[in-house]
C-alpha cells in the first residue's frame, strides 16, 4: 500500500481539528542536517529537509550538486547518524526559471523543465512550483500577469506528473509529491533591502491566485490538480533584513487567515519565518501557515556557536599550538570570493565587515562548506576536544549549551555543542508545530 504523505496526513489532522503544522529545514549544511536529524530520531519523528533551485540544479548550484547528488548527500549523513532515510522527505523549493530568469521564456522554461524532472526522479516528493518571476522576454516595465504565472506553473506540474509516471514503473511504492504554488515572498533566502512593514498578501491576491490555477489546469484538461497540491505560499508578514526582523501580527494576517480556511485541503506556507520566536511560530501555525520553513536561522545560530568556540579556543589554547583561526579564515574566504554576499550587503567598510559576520540573512553560510572554512572548522573542533573546554568558560560564551551540558543533555565536546546551537532554534519551531511540545524559555 502507498504511503500517505506527511503533509497530507498534516492536513487532515487539521480537518478533524487536531492542531499540527510542520517545520521545514532549509538548508544544505552539513552541520544542520546531522543536528535536525538527532533531533528528530530522539523525538521518533521525521523530517522536512529542502534545497532551493538555487542551491541544487542540474548544473549543479552553489553547493555542486544536483538533485541525484543532494539526495546521496542526504542519505550519507543520515546513514552516519543513524537515521531512518524512510523518515525524510525532500522538498524542492522555488522550483522554476528563477536561475534563467534573465532569458527567454522558452529557454528560461525548457530549464526550469528540466529542473523539475530531475527533482520528482531523484525523490523529493514536495514541489513548490514557482513561476511568479519576470523572463526576459516579458515586458520590462510590469509584472508577469497571474494567468500567465498559473500557465506556466501548470506547464511545469505537468511535468512532474509525467516524470512521477515514469518512476512508478520501476518503484510502484514512489511517494506521489504533493506541490506548493505561489510566491509572495522575496528571494530565496529572505532578507529586505530595508527594515519597515510588510504587506501581507491580501484575500483578493490569494482568491486570483487560485482561480488562475484553476482555469489554467481546466484549459489542459487536468481535473485532479487539485487532489495534489496542498499549500500556498503567501507574505503572512514576516521578513528579516540584516539587523532587524518584521515580527508576526496575527491581527494584521486575520482577513488573509480567514479567506483561506474557505479551502480545508489547503495550508498556507510560509517563507522567512526565521527569527520569529517560538510564540510567534506557534501563532502562525495556530492561523493556517501549516508549512513554516526556515533556513538562515540555523546557520546563522551554527556560526554564533562557532564563534564562541573560537574565542574559547583562543584562550585555553596552550602556547605555541596552532589556532584554528577560524573567524579570519572565513572573512579572508569571503573577501576572496565575494559573489554570494556583494549583492546583498551595502554600506561603507565597517558596515560591510560588520554585515559578513552578523547579519541577519546571513550569507556567510555559503562559505561554511569551502575547504579553508570546514578545514578551520574541523581544527577548531580538534583543538577543543584535546584541550577540554572549561564549564566557567562554556557558561561565559555559550550559557544555554552550558545548562545543557551541566545537566547531562549534552556532551561538552565542541562539534556536539556546535550542532545544539541548531537544536536551540528546532526547538522553536516543535513547540509551534507539535500541540503537546513544551518549552523551557532560556
Amino acid at each position: 500500500m502507498m504511503r500517505r504523505h506527511p503533509i497530507r496526513k498534516m492536513i487532515e489532522k487539521r480537518k478533524k481539528g487536531i492542531f499540527c503544522a510542520l517545520p521545514s529545514y532549509c538548508s544544505a549544511n552539513e552541520l544542520v542536517i546531522e543536528a535536525i536529524m538527532e533531533e528528530a530520531g530522539r523525538n521518533d519523528d521525521f523530517v522536512l529537509i529542502e534545497a532551493t533551485a538555487n542551491q541544487v540544479n542540474q548544473y549543479g548550484g552553489y553547493t555542486g550538486m544536483q538533485a541525484s547528488d543532494f539526495v546521496t548527500y542526504i542519505n550519507q549523513i543520515a546513514e552516519k547518524v543513524n537515521f531512518d532515510k524512510d523518515r525524510i522527505v525532500l522538498g524542492g523549493d522555488h522550483l522554476g526559471p528563477l536561475t534563467w530568469s534573465g532569458e527567454m521564456e522558452e529557454t528560461a522554461m525548457e530549464k526550469a523543465d528540466c529542473l523539475v524532472r530531475s527533482f520528482v526522479k531523484a525523490g523529493f516528493s514536495k514541489i513548490h512550483l514557482d513561476t511568479s518571476m519576470r523572463l526576459g522576454s516579458d515586458d520590462a516595465d510590469s509584472w508577469p500577469d497571474t494567468d500567465k504565472i498559473a500557465e506556466r506553473g501548470v506547464r511545469l506540474y505537468q511535468a512532474c506528473e509525467e516524470t512521477y509516471r515514469e518512476v512508478q514503473k520501476t518503484n510502484p511504492q514512489a511517494v506521489k509529491p504533493i506541490y506548493v504554488i505561489g510566491s509572495e515572498v522575496p528571494i530565496p533566502g529572505g532578507g529586505q533591502d530595508q527594515e519597515g512593514e510588510i504587506k501581507v498578501t491580501s484575500p483578493a491576491d490569494f482568491e486570483e491566485t487560485i482561480q488562475a490555477y484553476t482555469k489554467a489546469f481546466e484549459r489542459h484538461g487536468i481535473t485532479d490538480a487539485w487532489d495534489h497540491i496542498a499549500a500556498v505560499v503567501v507574505q503572512p508578514g514576516v521578513e528579516f533584513s540584516d539587523s532587524g526582523v518584521c515580527r508576526y501580527d496575527r491581527v494584521k494576517a486575520h482577513e488573509l487567515c480567514r479567506a483561506v480556511k474557505k479551502y480545508p485541503d489547503l495550508v498556507m506556507e510560509g517563507h522567512s519565518t526565521d527569527y520569529q520566536g517560538a510564540k510567534l511560530l506557534r501563532e502562525m501555525a495556530e492561523d493556517g501557515v501549516g508549512i513554516l520553513k526556515v533556513g538562515p536561522a540555523l546557520t546563522f545560530s551554527l556560526r554564533e556557536a562557532l564563534f564562541s568556540l573560537h574565542k574559547i579556543e583562543k584562550e585555553v589554547l596552550p602556547f605555541g599550538k596552532k589556532d584554528s583561526d577560524f573567524i579570519n579564515v572565513l572573512e579572508k574566504t569571503m573577501l576572496e570570493k565575494s559573489d554570494n554576499w556583494k549583492k546583498h550587503y551595502h554600506g561603507n567598510e565597517q558596515e560591510l565587515f560588520l554585515a559578513r559576520k552578523y547579519s541577519f540573512s546571513d550569507r556567510c553560510r555559503y562559505y561554511l562548506g569551502e575547504p579553508p572554512v570546514k578545514e578551520a572548522i574541523n581544527l577548531l573542533f580538534d583543538n577543543l576536544d584535546e584541550t577540554g573546554i572549561p564549564l566557567n568558560m562554556l557558561c561565559q560564551y555559550l550559557p544555554i549549551q552550558y545548562k545543557r551540558v551541566r545537566d547531562g543533555i549534552v556532551r561538552n565536546e565542541a562539534r556536539a555543542l556546535a550542532k545544539d546551537a541548531v537544536v536551540n532554534i528546532m526547538y522553536d519551531y516543535e513547540y509551534a508545530t507539535k500541540e503537546n511540545w513544551q518549552i523551557e524559555y532560556r
